[in-house]
């Protein structure tokens, strides 16, 4: 991991000020003389910058995001606690954790904190912005907020604004954090049994019904307590509390929430049809948090996008698990956009020979 310090006060889109910025990140490959065989990765909730990490086949020679071809790179989001500033970080103020006292931050933020990291790195185009979940929220605000940077776009199980059913479940959350005293008094080491409960509440919305019911069936008829789907839970939330801050969960959840590409540009329509990178919508039939009708949405009322879906087991988590299907569409819309590329370039070349003989009196 690396990091980059930034020094100048950084200004959140609700008008607070950060006196500086740290931004953890990782590269793989090389950056092309050109500075424009960019991958750029935006991670989901509580990942990190580390892609191999949490994207396991996904990284590497050979494989989809090939380090022999493009120079991929993953930044650590704002608000995080896995080396980006964020609650846990030092207020240089106070001398003290920020803690609640973060500011309240927005998918936009992301993108600006993350062009300041662009800009240092050299790059000057970016081949693709590839995100799930809410890191296809900062994609779509990427393409958005940068429309002539991104070549194209992927975004999967993700949307172009939080519906109120995911709302539902960040609230959800929240309410179980406040639930735990230690949170709610700014306790450095506070919050960890309400971050327990919330992660239990969120991994509802990540998988089905049919996967809760498949690996978490029980075998003895005579049980009556210590059930699998309930250590399961538990399990899931000991395991979060064990790598994640609650503070930096709560920041992240409230993030989450303020999404919504229409926000200042007249309305979602208008903000799509903004984007000119090609887009690829991939929806995962089973998502219960983002529905396929709203990637759906998105290709069907943004120029030059296209949608595809993925048939998995595994709900909303799919897009983590599903590696060999994730690699097969996106290679294809690489191709064809490659193919479409050369086509539209051959064409612009007759129509300029074309103009040329037409001028001299020849055609």
């Amino acid at each position: 991991m690396k990091t980059y310090r930034y020094t100048k006060p950084f200004r959140t889109e609700t008008g607070s000020f950060l006196p500086g910025l740290e931004i953890a990140y990782h590269t793989y490959g090389k950056l092309n003389e050109k500075a424009d065989n960019v991958i750029w990765v935006c991670h989901a909730l509580t990942a990190n910058s580390d892609i191999e990490a949490w994207w396991p086949g996904m990284v590497g020679k050979d494989l989809l995001f090939d380090t022999e071809k493009y120079f991929i790179v993953c930044a650590n989001v704002l608000g995080s606690c896995y080396g980006t500033t964020g609650p846990a970080s030092l207020n240089p103020d106070t001398g003290r954790p920020w803690l609640r006292d973060f500011p309240l931050i927005t998918i936009r933020d992301l993108v600006n904190v993350h062009e300041i990291l662009r800009q240092h790195l050299g790059i000057k185009s970016i081949h693709t912005v590839i995100g799930a979940s809410i890191g296809g929220f900062q994609a779509l605000e990427y393409a958005i907020m940068q429309p002539g940077l991104i070549r194209r776009l992927i975004v999967l199980a993700s949307g172009a604004r939080q519906s109120p059913w995911a709302l539902a479940f960040s609230e959800s959350m929240r309410l179980a954090m406040e639930a735990d005293d230690s949170f709610t008094a700014n306790d450095p080491e506070g919050g960890k049994k309400g971050l327990k409960a919330a992660r239990s509440i969120a991994l509802i919305s990540y998988r089905t019904a049919e996967a809760y019911n498949t690996t978490q069936q029980e075998e003895d008829d005579e049980k009556l307590t210590s059930f699998r789907a309930a250590s399961y839970q538990a399990y899931q939330g000991d395991k979060l509390v064990r790598r994640f801050n609650p503070y930096s969960y709560w920041t992240l959840t409230c993030m989450s929430d303020t999404h919504n590409i229409g926000r200042g540009r007249g309305g979602i329509l208008n903000a799509l049809k903004t984007i000119k990178a090609e887009i690829l919508c991939v929806g995962i039939g089973s998502d219960l948090l983002f529905p396929v009708t709203d990637q759906k949405y998105i290709a069907e009322n943004a120029s030059n996008a296209k949608y595809t879906e993925i048939d998995s087991f595994y709900g909303h988590d799919g897009f983590l698990i599903e590696t060999e299907k994730v690699t097969e569409i996106v290679r294809k819309f690489w191709e064809n956009s490659n193919k479409k590329q050369q086509n539209d370039k051959a064409e612009t070349t007759d129509r300029a020979i074309r103009l040329r003989l037409r001028r001299a009196g020849i055609a």
